[in-house]
């Protein structure tokens, strides 16, 4: 690893150690930190995406544009994991998840990089609802890093993911 990559390799870890939680923390926050999280599972966001068919003005097609967005950029998330292969905090760190781990690797964040996807989505046909959507979607990448799952930069990268991704269908 050259000297750039240990030294933002260090940022990150001293951002996770600041910003994660502990077991010792309230019950309250590890339940609300985790139900954030789900927004950007797999339930969450496609859930989102079908329940927002029931909305005005929402049409099927923007619905299929967002579920394609959606997919695409999981499948960059999953390449770029498998090909990085950075362990979770839990594994290279003396800290315990608060949630259940989806899979082994850390790097980027597929919860972080969905939320983004939808949220952009959305965001695309819906402007003034852009800023509560990014927001949120901010949010829910920050809780992978509250509930143990990731440092910072992978959620970040997930975020950027789904920007990039979303670049021709909002560009």
């Amino acid at each position: 690893m050259t000297p750039w990559l240990r030294g933002l390799d260090a940022r990150d870890h001293a951002l996770f150690a600041r910003y994660a939680l502990t077991p010792a923390c309230t019950l309250s926050a590890r339940r609300f930190w985790m139900g954030i999280t789900h927004l950007g599972g797999a339930r969450g966001s496609i859930g989102t995406c079908l329940l927002a068919l029931g909305l005005p003005n929402v049409s099927a097609l923007l619905v299929w544009h967002v579920l394609l967005l959606l997919g695409a950029s999981h499948l960059v998330v999953q390449i770029v994991k498998r090909s990085v292969g950075r362990p979770r905090p839990s594994v290279r760190l003396p800290i315990e998840a608060l949630i259940q781990v989806p899979d082994r690797f850390s790097f980027p964040s597929g919860h972080a990089c969905a939320a983004m996807a939808v949220a952009v989505g959305f965001a695309s046909a819906f402007p003034s609802l852009a800023l509560p959507l990014l927001l949120l979607a901010a949010v829910v990448g920050f809780s992978r890093v509250a509930l143990g799952v990731h440092y910072p930069g992978d959620v970040l990268v997930g975020q950027a993911i789904a920007l990039l991704c979303a670049w021709p269908m909002i560009g």
